[in-house]
């Protein structure tokens, strides 16, 4: 944890769950449109986007997959963000 909040680390597959969310804005995904591209369970994105838990490093790779094939491009500089590259 840092100052409180669960630590999510940034390298390889990995995102934050902010990163997630944003991703979403860009594309205008639901919680269960990206779900379904990542072939996860709608909770397993609703509580890692909540910070109730990290899921396995298969899952995080499976959403950020899904995320990149549609043109979401992750930022993992000191200041992790996401910017759309279509």
């Amino acid at each position: 944890m840092i100052n409180g909040k669960r630590d999510f680390p940034f390298s390889g597959d990995r995102m934050t769950p902010d990163q997630s969310r944003a991703a979403r804005g860009l594309l205008d995904w639901s919680q269960a449109e990206l779900a379904a591209q990542s072939n996860l369970s709608e909770s397993t994105v609703r509580d890692f986007e909540k910070g109730r838990r990290v899921p396995s490093i298969n899952n995080l790779a499976a959403i950020r997959r899904a995320l990149e094939a549609a043109g979401v491009e992750f930022i993992d500089g000191n200041q992790p963000g996401v910017k759309l590259t279509r």
